[in-house]
């Protein structure tokens, strides 16, 4: 080491100075997109690695360089394009076209009436069905959703969350109705409320009975429906918020650390519900960086569960993640050129070892995406899993002196930002404390400056813009009179059902929310059956816990 020391410093001084005298550098500092400043160029003592502890072998704790001894080589990553807009019927024949074109699972993204548990007919909802998402309010809906998907063979992905154990509860009910056994299901449901409160807002109740909810999932499917993933654990919309890759993977696992004490604190063992969490995380533009960030949050989370948590099973130490590519990156500018900075981000989250992946269309900062829009965002997965050869080895970056810098860098940072919300009681006090907010908020605010100053070049944005901006893109649209026909629907849906059943399972759902830490899923299932709404359970649970409503500072 001490002879590699000496030849770094003679390069410098009689290579790099001479020609620092003819080409001096762009700028006097670099850094990656979370500060971490970047040297001309990287030696093995920079790495500082030691191959035994921190890398060790694919499929071995800390997992380092992959969750599974084979990766790719023995099966690709889960190709899952996220979709769903207007009726349930469109969503349907999204899907089909998705799978259609080598999709190999659905990824449902639902409309903000069903994020906020509202049904389609409720005031609140005028304007918004089916506009960002499908609209589901009843069995009825997620019948027609999965017509025709074979529940026991196709993974489904659902990004819902306040709601997201009625959501469940609807597809529990369409696999008994196709005769698909609960254990049987695949599948995951985001589940996480933590970061809604911190960085999207899609929350119905106060934090302490939202966790409730989060863990009465975990409990329900490690009995009934063992293979279902249980919590999706996003980073993805906290970086979209604004943070910095650190704080996304810190404040990531600061969350998973509460869902974890809070499921070991009703009793639940840790290897018994550990291996069904998995995680959501972002493939921003900073390439290098992101593949060392998913590196360096596997081996954290490794030590997270074996230290704090004394997990014992393997599969509880790793971190299973599906990866999205960055929405907040792509411009309305140039449109077209989103396909190369999806392209980008997609390579870093293969060669950071993700288990699925989405990959954004070229057009979703304009507008919901076209079909010719997913085939291609689709077929830029597919390019990279069969043409470009880096899933024919496993983590083909190892030892690259520079990857492994950023990846011990990236997790002390990410380790010190978890002792400081620690110390303020953990995360769901930080976050009513307002804590990981304002760390968000500050780490967007110096990126737009630096965006504004010139200092960071978003191509076509602040630089390298075009005169003529016109689209020549064809655009998707809603249809209008989706919202009046899921009206007519719920109304229909309404005066056919049993009223006394629909009422005995409403008032069983309100005295058990009365009683803490009393079932709820099992009285989920048996409402949607008997046609009770997402609507009329959340408003039930309402009723019970009240709403939450930050506190508002100047």
């Amino acid at each position: 080491m001490e002879s590699l020391s000496r030849d770094k410093e003679r390069w410098e001084k009689e290579t790099v100075e001479p020609a620092l005298e003819r080409f001096p550098e762009r700028r006097d500092t670099f850094e990656t997109g979370s500060g971490i400043p970047l040297k001309r160029a990287y030696a093995p003592s920079d790495a500082d690695v030691d191959y035994a502890q921190d890398l060790g072998f694919p499929g071995e704790p800390p997992f380092t360089r992959g969750v599974y001894p084979t990766m790719y080589r023995g099966r690709l990553w889960t190709m899952r394009q996220y979709a769903g807009y207007a009726s349930a019927e469109e969503s349907n024949s999204r899907f089909k076209y998705l799978l259609e074109q080598g999709q190999t699972g659905l990824s449902v993204a639902f409309d903000l009436p069903t994020q906020l548990g509202y049904d389609a007919d409720d005031p609140l909802a005028v304007g918004e069905v089916g506009r960002v998402g499908v609209s589901i309010s009843s069995l009825d809906d997620m019948r027609r959703l999965l017509d025709g998907i074979p529940l026991d063979e196709v993974s489904i992905s659902m990004t819902i969350n306040a709601p997201a154990a009625v959501l469940l509860a609807m597809v529990v009910a369409v696999a008994r109705e196709q005769g698909v056994p609960a254990r049987s299901l695949r599948g995951t449901v985001q589940n996480d409320i933590l970061k809604e409160y911190v960085a999207r807002g899609t929350y119905i109740f106060p934090p302490r009975a939202s966790m409730r909810l989060v863990t009465d999932l975990f409990r329900y499917c490690a009995g009934e429906i063992p293979r279902w993933n249980t919590i999706s654990i996003s980073g993805y919309h906290i970086r979209e918020a604004g943070s910095t890759a650190v704080q996304e993977i810190a404040f990531t696992l600061a969350n998973a650390i509460a869902y974890v004490e809070a499921a070991v604190g009703t009793g639940l063992n840790v290897d018994d519900f550990a291996p069904r969490l998995s995680f959501f995380l972002n493939a921003h533009n900073d390439f290098l960086e992101e593949v060392a960030k998913f590196r360096a949050a596997r081996r954290l989370w490794s030590s997270i569960m074996r230290e704090r948590f004394g997990a014992e099973d393997p599969r509880s130490m790793m971190l299973r993640f599906h990866t999205q590519t960055a929405g907040s990156a792509l411009t309305a500018q140039q449109p077209e050129i989103n396909v190369v900075r999806v392209t980008l981000q997609a390579l870093a989250a293969v060669l950071g070892g993700t288990q699925s992946l989405h990959t954004n269309s070229r057009d979703e900062a304009l507008w919901l995406p076209t079909e010719d829009s997913v085939r291609i965002a689709l077929r830029t997965q597919q390019i990279i899993a069969h043409e470009s050869g880096v899933a024919n080895t496993v983590d083909p970056l190892a030892g690259s002196y520079a990857v492994e810098h950023l990846t011990r860098e990236i997790e002390a940072r990410a380790r010190d930002y978890i002792e400081k919300i620690d110390a303020r009681g953990g995360a769901l006090a930080a976050i009513e404390q307002g804590y990981l907010q304002q760390e968000i908020s500050d780490a967007a605010y110096r990126y737009q400056k630096r965006v504004e100053e010139g200092d960071q070049i978003v191509v076509g944005v602040n630089a390298y813009k075009v005169d003529d901006e016109a689209r020549a893109l064809d655009s998707l649209k809603v249809d209008p009179t989706v919202e009046e026909r899921q009206r007519v629907r719920l109304s229909q849906l309404r005066a056919r059902r049993d009223h006394a059943e629909a009422r005995r399972a409403l008032e069983g759902i309100k005295e058990a929310a009365r009683v803490p830490d009393e079932p709820l899923m099992g009285l989920f299932v048996e409402a949607v059956t008997a046609g009770c709404t997402l609507g009329e359970i959340c408003g039930t649970l309402r009723h019970v816990w009240g709403e939450y409503h930050p506190e508002m500072t100047l």
